[in-house]
């Protein structure tokens, strides 16, 4: 995702006009099918005072409370989890905030564990789980090298018992059982798996990845076409002088379109300014300039100004392009 994730951390980059771990959040609390009580963000000690205060507003938007902790080293996935022991106890959903998936169920909380998964045709770049007669994971496997399954794990997991995988993963962290250097989740799920936790998946109707920049632009297409026709697509004081705009797509407040097609599957920043431009199946951030432009399949930062030609581009924050 560089060089976008050189000054926004990637769940915080905007996909239809709402951060990923934003559209996360209310993805999960929607399919928990009860209340959730508290929202725990793991993030890194420099995201600075803006972020913390707009993560925490997400979660208050989804009634519940939110706290923040700090990972200051990158030391895997258990390490980072066990950054907010504080918050884990009961029944609890952890997530990776750079995934984004659909689905139209509500999670059986009932269950010792669920982990969700999707089949993919790839799945050598994955986690992948095997399941038994009986539909319940027997075997969790990273990375194959060879083929054993195609259920990919999309990084969201339930635990039924909180602290029970919280001294599953502490028992990690006092004995330095690491991979490859790092504290792993896997771990923990297989010591868990050993003792008798039955795991079930669960599976999305669709996983939506935000790992690098086309699959980000994909994303934003996918959102876009579920939330088609919705009123948050569209902004207040939006300025149309002659353009043309080919749903679905999602503008922002006060951005000025002149001249412009702007569509489908467009996503436009707040006080982004269009003129003279095509542009079609890209993530515009707020007040980018773009003039004289044919754009499609993009990613442009905060600030960010184009002028010429480009067709496919990915540029940082107050970035100028002049071709």
């Amino acid at each position: 995702m560089r060089p976008h994730t050189l000054t926004t951390a990637k769940p915080l980059i905007p996909v239809a006009g709402k951060a990923i771990v934003q559209r996360l959040v209310e993805d999960i609390t929607k399919v928990c099918g009860q209340k959730v009580n508290e929202i725990a963000f793991v993030i890194g000690p420099d995201f600075g005072a803006e972020v913390e205060q707009n993560l925490i507003k997400v979660a208050e938007s989804q009634g519940a409370k939110g706290s923040i902790y700090y990972q200051d080293k990158a030391l895997g996935t258990a390490h980072a989890i066990m950054c907010a022991k504080d918050a884990i106890k009961g029944k609890t959903v952890v997530a990776f905030a750079d995934t984004l998936f659909k689905a139209d169920f509500i999670m059986d909380t009932e269950q010792e564990g669920v982990i969700w998964v999707q089949k993919i045709d790839d799945p050598s770049q994955f986690g992948v789980v095997k399941l038994d007669a009986n539909g319940m994971i027997t075997d969790f496997v990273e990375k194959p090298e060879t083929f054993v399954s195609n259920l990919a794990i999309i990084g969201i997991y339930y635990f039924k018992d909180g602290d029970y995988l919280k001294s599953e993963l502490q028992y990690l962290l006092d004995n330095n059982i690491t991979e490859k250097g790092e504290f792993q989740l896997t771990n923990a799920l297989e010591n868990m798996k050993q003792k008798g936790t039955k795991f079930m998946p669960g599976q999305v109707t669709e996983w939506l990845d935000c790992g690098n920049k086309n699959a980000t632009v994909y994303t934003n297409q996918r959102v876009l076409e579920f939330d088609k026709g919705k009123a948050h697509l569209k902004g207040k004081n939006i300025k149309n002088t002659n353009s043309i705009i080919i749903e679905p797509c999602f503008i922002g407040d006060n951005v000025e379109l002149k001249d412009s097609i702007v569509g489908p599957h467009a996503s436009i920043g707040a006080n982004s300014k269009v003129s003279n431009s095509i542009l079609r199946n890209s993530i515009i951030q707020t007040d980018a300039k773009i003039n004289n432009a044919n754009i499609t399949n993009s990613m442009l930062g905060i600030g960010a100004e184009v002028n010429g030609k480009p067709i496919d581009i990915s540029i940082s924050d107050y970035t100028q392009l002049i071709v």
